[in-house]
């Protein structure tokens, strides 16, 4: 302002000067028109210039001005509109936009926007009452339609003269508005929140008991209230102790000491007490106090703040709970949490002193079988009797238990007598054996066991029932074993672990091959199929049996690749001869219950069918007898998918189970395996003559083809002929030959076959 001053102060010298000129030289010089001329308007043009700059200067400090509010606002993280009394200028900042959807443009184009987002009060005539409104919630209608709670403060910002030339003052406002919608969800949310912890807490019958820091007096829930029938208004500790039993008032006693801070404890611990209160019905209850302690932060005081509970039912359980947490239910026996508890004990003695004891363990053989064929009430009833077998045996000191499914687990101690574990055993498997009722009276009942010294073990007594567990587990799966894990045992598992390695690098290195066995028909002699049978030959051209790695193979799931293998490479070979011109015949491939139950077996045959391009009419899978029953439903849902593929199915090693002959008519199988076992003695045994032809006629009946094993001599093909068995397989007719025998094999066994009237049974014992 002091600088517009001195323009105009100096624009008036300049008049004056230009005056006193003006009329000296009217006064004394002759032109006076042309230098009158000449200095009026170098004076205009002074005053002008003069004026023009005053403008300028003024319109550039009302932008500048601006323009530092609108700065401004666009580094407020709210709501801003920046706008002058008479709403003729008006700017929005990117919150303002983001929050309402209106631009700047969309404000300055109409009022009636500028009524959707600010109060009315923004409106009135009055500036003073326009900036006295604030914190005002107003609902601003964005563009979208929707309604956003917000609250408005207006302010003034500058004070700016008017360019022009009336001299008045253009006031610029400031209006912040913040969205109150997230605050009033949360605050709905927290009072919803409070309604259900309300409801929660009167449903579920629990009291809220609260003590602030340094005050002498306790806030109780309604629910409290009503559980203890304590007067309205808050309670002191000492209502508390009238209603607690006296043989509680210790426990009531050290909660009252926490908070005395007598015993300074972790304001985080969660404390438990379980005490006996006056209920409402005037009895007393169990009650559990869960609380916290509340540290004042001001002070040393605590607080403290928990729940009430009703256990009164829970402490009538725990008698039944214990008694179910250590007695089996079946047998009455105690159970293996229990065993562990007596066993521990047992061992720390051995330690202490001279005295050892056995450790065996026992289960019924199939037992699993006898469950699924006559009902699990009378697999209970199988249990209860062996539990009463395995008791009898416990002499003074001894101990029994169930500790499992059909495992019965004895400690008895040691006499020095190293035959004792022995000797108990076989009294365990004969009583067992004899028993007799119609359930059982078509099925032999027997056990297997293991068992070890405690003292083999230095460790605990859980290692010494690994080891009686782990001997029972190596069973090669023949009725009635009994295993002493000794080192002899420790040396086997090592041989085993080294036969695991082996088969891993023979699978790598490619030394497992296929042979072939013939299976022929018994009605003319000729050629229906062949077993194909895994060999190990080691690079020294030794080789291992089957028997020798395939259980183990079994145990490490290495035997899923043998499996695939298998099954890739008889199917190839298969395909192969047909395609050179050969017999067509059916290729036998057994599985393991792994590769049954714990891999994609649908899968892998439909994929090797497709690969190697043979009809699945000649594949045969077999399964034994005890895979089958293993898990008869879903044995039956896998079998039927295979069958759907097109691919037969055989029932391998068939009469070794029990009730073998109720499961014919559910397994969709086209052909029964029967066992060599049934075979070796058919010439001079007439009682596996008639389980031969008794099993025969059944699977005739069922339309299911039959085929014997383990054929040696001409008697037994042709008692089973006589007997209506359709296939033989054994030495008699062909060993198991590599492929290359084998192709050999076809051709000449054919040719013998059509060259020979003769009987071809005796011809091949020929």
């Amino acid at each position: 302002m002091r600088r517009y001053i001195f323009e105009i102060a100096v624009a008036f010298l300049l008049l004056v000067v230009t005056a006193v000129f003006l009329i000296c030289n009217y006064l004394y010089f002759d032109n006076r028109s042309d230098i009158t001329t000449i200095v009026v308007i170098v004076s205009t043009l002074c005053l002008a210039g003069i004026a023009f700059h005053s403008s300028r200067h003024m319109v550039n400090k009302e932008l500048e001005a601006k323009a530092r509010l609108e700065r401004l606002a666009d580094s407020i993280n709210a709501a801003v509109i920046v706008w002058d009394a008479d709403f003729h200028y008006r700017y929005v900042n990117f919150e303002f936009t983001k929050i309402f959807g209106y631009s700047e443009e969309d404000i300055r184009n109409g009022n009636e926007i500028l009524h959707k987002v600010l109060p009315e009060d923004a409106f009135m005539p009055s500036l003073q009452a326009i900036i006295n409104n604030r914190d005002e919630e107003f609902h601003v209608t964005a563009k979208n339609g929707e309604s956003i709670a917000t609250i408005w403060n207006t302010s003034i910002m500058e004070i700016i003269e008017k360019s022009d030339a009336s001299g008045t003052k253009q006031y610029i406002l400031m209006s912040i508005g913040y969205d109150l919608t997230e605050l009033l969800n949360t605050k709905q949310e927290l009072a919803d929140s409070e309604k259900k912890y309300a409801l929660s807490m009167e449903l579920s019958e629990i009291g809220i008991l609260l003590l602030h820091p340094g005050e002498h007096t306790l806030y109780v829930s309604e629910q409290l209230r009503n559980m203890f029938l304590l007067p309205e208004g808050d309670i002191t500790i000492k209502e508390i102790r009238d209603i607690v039993h006296r043989k509680d008032s210790a426990t009531i006693e050290t909660i009252v000491s926490y908070v005395k801070g007598y015993r300074k404890t972790d304001t985080t611990v969660i404390h438990d007490a379980s005490l006996r209160c006056k209920s409402s019905d005037g009895s007393y209850k169990w009650y559990q106090f869960r609380y916290r302690l509340i540290a004042s932060p001001n002070s040393d005081a605590y607080g403290l703040g928990g729940s009430v509970i009703d256990i009164t039912k829970d402490k009538e359980k725990d008698s039944l709970i214990e008694k179910m947490a250590y007695v089996d239910e079946v047998t009455g026996l105690f159970n293996r949490n229990r065993f562990m508890q007596v066993g521990q004990e047992a061992f720390e003695v051995t330690r202490d002193s001279n005295a050892d004891y056995w450790v065996i363990i026992t289960d019924i053989d199939n037992f699993h079988i006898i469950n699924d064929t006559t009902g699990y009430e009378n697999g209970n009833k199988l249990l209860q009797r062996m539990a009463s077998i395995v008791t009898s045996q416990s002499s003074a000191g001894g101990y029994v238990a169930r500790i499992g499914g059909d495992n019965f687990a004895l400690i008895v101690a040691d006499t020095g007598n190293e035959s004792l574990p022995i000797a108990i055993i076989n009294t365990i498997q004969t009583e067992l054996r004899e028993t007799k009722s119609d359930t059982f009276k078509t099925q032999t009942i027997t056990c297997s066991a293991g068992y070890c010294k405690m003292s083999d073990s230095s460790i605990d007594f859980s290692k010494v029932l690994d080891q009686a567990e782990f001997s029972l587990s190596l069973s090669d799966g023949s009725r009635e074993s009994v295993i002493r894990y000794d080192n002899k045992v420790h040396e086997r598992v090592l041989r085993d672990a080294e036969t695991e390695k082996e088969i891993a690098e023979a699978i790598e290195n490619k030394e497992f091959v296929l042979f072939y066995q013939p299976k022929i028909s018994l009605i003319d002699g000729s050629l229906m199929g062949m077993e194909a049978l895994i060999r190990w030959i080691k690079p020294d051209g030794r080789i291992v049996p089957p028997v020798q790695f395939i259980p183990i193979a079994e145990k490490s799931m290495s035997i899923t690749q043998i499996s695939n293998f298998v099954l890739n490479e008889a199917c190839r070979q298969n395909k192969e001869w047909q395609d050179k011109g050969l017999q067509k015949l059916t290729v036998s491939v057994n599985l393991t219950s792994v590769d049954f139950y714990q891999t994609d077996v649908i899968s892998n045959i439909k994929t090797v069918l497709e690969t190697t391009n043979l009809s699945p009419e000649y594949l045969d899978i077999e399964l034994t007898e005890s895979l089958a029953l293993k898990d008869i439903d879903n044995a039956v849902s896998q079998m039927d998918e295979i069958r759907n593929l097109g691919v037969k199915l055989s029932m391998d090693d068939f009469g070794t189970g029990y009730s073998s002959l109720s499961y014919i008519q559910v397994l969709p199988i086209s052909l029964l395996k029967l066992d060599r076992s049934f075979i070796m003695y058919l010439e001079q045994d007439e009682m596996s003559k008639e389980i031969v032809s008794a099993v025969i006629r059944i699977a005739k009946c069922k339309r299911i083809e039959t085929i014997a094993e383990g054929v040696e001599n001409a008697e037994q093909a042709a008692i089973l002929r006589q007997s209506g068995c359709d296939y033989v397989q054994g030495y008699l007719f062909g060993k198991p030959m590599p492929a290359d025998k084998f192709e050999e094999f076809i051709t000449e066994h054919n040719k013998k076959l059509a060259e020979n009237t003769g009987d071809f049974i005796h011809q091949a014992a020929g």
